[in-house]
């Protein structure tokens, strides 16, 4: 059998129609898409314009309301700090709430602006990975310059209500008169849920590229037009003066191409990883009756983040690999530390469980056949692992 990738969560392959709309940007149309007025670079400058439009499109937004970015951690990063430099120097506001379970780059970039004076408060959530209502609503006064709550989780899949979190906020807003922006992560969302900004009521939210078959290093941040951010690069004010540089143009080709084929391929995509993950689900607990799911049943389709009780994960994904099988453990950011994962221990799990954690995220390229070649495996590396 072929090698079996699990890991979609952490990065994507190019989708081949994707890389064929890119290729012309690169050696064909090079103009800079800003500083030249000749065809080759208002052709590059339109070409940045659609890949705007269809961004907006999939989201809800408006094309001017969309700025790109290298991807995620620069999205979050412009998002979280910009909103608060800017609060700080209008407003004088100078409290952020987040939640315990947000990806390693949310949680860094708020933390590392408590050196300038912010108030950094953490929300917890349940053994589902959902946010405390009742403690986001306590933490809200007329300090809070923004909440910034991911959209769907990265490790475990849990999708948070937004449209009501946001809901909370803006009831908060009425008492203190002052606006309070509202941030989400939805970079793992994008193309496997819908997603309306203007229904979900956010000012803020993160893309990235590669988590749905574009190329890396491209992203995107949509920011409402009622709201400011302070820009965290200075020089030519490209990007509507919020992120200056020389746009990625056959990036940026890319992402728009991507997105319109996640979009269009949307509810077949949840349908079959859903699927999948039910197949994976029900068969490995018929072979390991004691193993622990991890994530929630009404999260994302496509992932399945579970442990089996006294066995590490590291062994297990390293038994796996020999049998050609690619997957996970904990955040796929942070695999260069054996830690627990944040987000299993925010939810309860206790360390010796959560060390014990595998992630498997499906796409609609993995099949049944794989699935049950998967579960025989694990149990194979279970079996031997604890004799």
């Amino acid at each position: 059998m072929k090698p079996i990738y699990l890991d979609y969560q952490s990065t994507t392959p190019t989708n081949k129609d994707v890389l064929e709309k890119m290729i012309p940007y690169f050696s064909e149309v090079y103009g800079n898409p800003h500083s030249s007025n000749h065809q080759y670079g208002l052709t590059a400058h339109e070409a940045i314009e659609n890949g705007r439009k269809k961004i907006a499109r999939a989201i809800g937004s408006q094309p001017e309301e969309i700025i790109f970015t290298s991807g995620a951690t620069e999205s979050n990063n412009l998002a979280i700090k910009g909103s608060f430099l800017y609060r700080l120097k209008k407003h004088n506001r100078k409290k952020i709430i987040i939640a315990a379970t947000e990806h390693k780059c949310v949680l860094e970039a708020a933390n590392s602006l408590t050196s300038l004076g912010a108030k950094l408060s953490i929300i917890n959530v349940n053994n589902l990975g959902e946010i405390n209502l009742k403690q986001l609503e306590s933490e809200m006064s007329d300090e809070v310059a923004l909440v910034s709550i991911m959209l769907a989780n990265n490790e475990i899949g849990s999708v948070q209500n937004i449209k009501a979190l946001v809901e909370i906020v803006r009831e908060k807003e009425k008492d203190f008169n002052k606006k309070i922006y509202f941030h989400t992560d939805a970079v793992q969302a994008v193309g496997k849920i819908s997603i309306d900004v203007k229904n979900l009521g956010v000012d803020l939210l993160s893309i990235s590229g590669h988590k749905f078959n574009a190329p890396k290093g491209v992203g995107a941040l949509y920011i409402n037009e009622y709201v400011t951010v302070e820009p965290l690069l200075d020089g030519g004010g490209q990007e509507r003066q919020n992120r200056s540089g020389t746009e990625n143009v056959p990036s940026i080709v890319g992402i728009g191409k991507a997105i319109e084929i996640a979009e269009s391929n949307r509810e077949n995509f949840y349908n079959h990883t859903k699927d999948l993950s039910d197949r994976f689900i029900d068969s490995l607990s018929n072979k390991i009756p004691d193993f622990v799911l991890h994530s929630p049943k009404n999260g994302l389709g496509n992932i399945v983040n579970f442990s089996i009780p006294n066995i590490q994960g590291e062994p297990i994904l390293i038994a796996l690999d020999f049998k050609g099988i690619m997957a996970s453990s904990g955040s796929a950011c942070s695999t260069a530390s054996i830690e627990p994962s944040h987000v299993l221990l925010a939810k309860g799990v206790e360390e010796k469980l959560a060390l014990g954690s595998v992630r498997l995220s499906f796409s609609n390229s993995n099949t049944f056949d794989e699935i049950d070649y998967i579960v025989e495996s694990i149990d194979e590396v279970c079996r031997d692992l604890k004799s």
